[in-house]
């Protein structure tokens, strides 16, 4: 196993060097001073970490003008995964959103985005100043589960805007539903434009032969993946890969210069750096047990549970999106629909199992390549003991609100700017929620996780988004960029 930064960086420190530089915990000898404060096996674990946690030395080499082994982990990682260049990012894929955003966009240009997007976009739309045309994603009937907008969708939107920049994509979704993008790149590039493919949760996509095909290997001009989630990267750990003669190499490093610290986690692109290295020496191996043992608890809900389904196994017959279902996440909810997801997540965590995420009907279960059957037999027991104390509530189903309802399929420009929808405290005003119909938003409305905007800066409140917010808040969502967390007030522009 070939792990040039991991490699240089143990290396290092069996070589017993003195520190005189940056940072202060010395390799973790700083922490000898705490000896007897804390218990004694959690200070080894934290010492253990910082004796790869070093400044850029003439060896380690310089992320931000990288000539040495981090260029090299990064030239192996864009052959890994089939870039032609691969940028390492300590700032999860949030960093790399930003980077293609600012490197596409410069003050009022304009970018065609799907609405779900994750927050990272529109704060990457703010810091370029850049305007958006929002375009809605479609729904899969038989999960209600979002996918990609449609072709026609994104077809009219570049019609209607031919000044647009690029096409900005989210896929997979966060519930690990996905489709074929080949046919995106060929309309997009028809058009003479970019496609920018925010893949953070598929950076496994391509490499077993389970797995849907990577936004890379369809064409994508440039793709954010973010390594720590489903592959053995530290958190925070991504990767940014770009291809093609598109987008501008340039402004992207620049972007990334201002977007990323100077001071960059070694420890964090070691990880990264192992990551590839893990897969290039194992192969499609290194997937069969997690893939078995989420094959094994679907098939456990399938055959043997009466309480839950699987949002795989509502797909609807014929499947006209033809979604592709990430083989690694499993997605449940209870079958009478009497039990919310965030209810569900909660009780689950009472049995120490800990979710992913969850909204109003779903819990997403995300199944690490290390997964086992202990760990199966724990969420099985968990799950019936749940389903057993629910059958003796008479909770009224929950009903479903179709947030495509209210919004455009192909929206007006929106223009983003650092100082938000309004330019002081004298234009904006908070009124109460269920009030709000008509007005616009001066703030974002962020449910978290999976950070996906539901209101934007700017935005119209209508009947169908206050709803959406309402039932999101009473069944436990809680949502970012809210001044009042609450969700009783929203904060709207002054009328007049």
């Amino acid at each position: 196993m070939r792990a040039p930064l991991f490699e240089l960086l143990t290396s290092l420190y069996t070589s017993q060097p003195s520190s005189y530089h940056v940072p202060g915990h010395k390799y973790g000898q700083s922490l000898s001073l705490l000896k007897g404060t804390i218990d004694e096996q959690a200070l080894q674990a934290y010492q253990a970490i910082m004796q790869l946690d070093v400044t850029e030395l003439s060896m380690t080499d310089d992320l931000h003008g990288p000539s040495g082994v981090i260029e090299e982990a990064q030239q192996l990682a864009a052959a890994t995964f089939g870039a032609e260049q691969t940028f390492f990012l300590v700032g999860g894929s949030t960093a790399g959103n930003l980077a293609m955003v600012l490197a596409v966009c410069d003050s009022n240009d304009l970018i065609i985005v799907q609405r779900n997007a994750h927050k990272s976009v529109l704060n990457g739309l703010k810091l370029a100043g850049a305007r958006a045309v929002f375009i809605m994603p479609q729904k899969e009937a038989g999960s209600g589960l979002d996918v990609v907008p449609s072709l026609e969708q994104i077809e009219e939107a570049l019609i209607r805007y031919p000044e647009s920049k690029a096409v900005f994509l989210t896929n997979p979704s966060y519930y690990g539903l996905s489709v074929d993008l080949e046919p995106y790149v060929e309309l997009v590039h028809r058009y003479g434009k970019m496609l920018l493919v925010d893949e953070a949760h598929g950076a496994h996509y391509g490499l077993h032969e389970r797995f849907p095909r990577s936004a890379l290997q369809v064409g994508a001009d440039a793709v954010v993946q973010s390594t720590h989630k489903t592959l053995t990267a530290l958190t925070m750990g991504a990767m940014l890969h770009i291809q093609g003669p598109r987008i501008d190499r340039n402004s992207l490093a620049e972007a990334l210069h201002m977007v990323q610290s100077s001071s960059p986690s070694y420890p964090i692109m070691a990880s990264l750096d192992v990551a590839r290295a893990v897969i290039d020496s194992t192969g499609e191996q290194l997937f069969e047990r997690g893939i078995a043992a989420a094959d094994d608890f679907r098939r456990w809900v399938t055959e043997e549970s009466a309480q839950y389904e699987l949002a795989s196994s509502l797909l609807r017959e014929g499947n006209q999106l033809n979604a592709h279902v990430d083989p690694l996440r499993v997605v449940l909810r209870s079958k009478t629909g009497r039990q919310s997801g965030f209810e569900l997540l909660k009780q689950l965590e009472s049995f120490g199992c800990y979710a992913e995420m969850a909204d109003i009907h779903y819990v997403v279960l995300l199944f690490g390549m290390g997964a086992e059957s202990s760990d199966m037999e724990r969420l099985k027991h968990a799950l019936m003991a749940i389903a057993k104390e629910a059958a003796e509530t008479a909770d009224e189903p929950l009903q479903i609100i179709d947030a495509a309802a209210y919004s455009q399929l192909v929206s007006e420009p929106v223009l983003f700017s650092r100082r938000g929808a309004a330019a002081g405290v004298n234009a904006i005003e908070a009124v109460e929620l269920s009030e709000a119909e008509g007005r616009l938003a001066a703030e974002a409305v962020i449910p978290y996780p999976p950070g996906i905007p539901l209101l934007y800066e700017g935005e119209r409140i209508s009947a169908g988004a206050i709803a959406m917010i309402q039932r999101l808040v009473q069944h436990g969502a809680r949502c970012q960029g809210a001044s009042d967390q609450t969700m009783r007030t929203i904060t709207v522009l002054r009328t007049g």
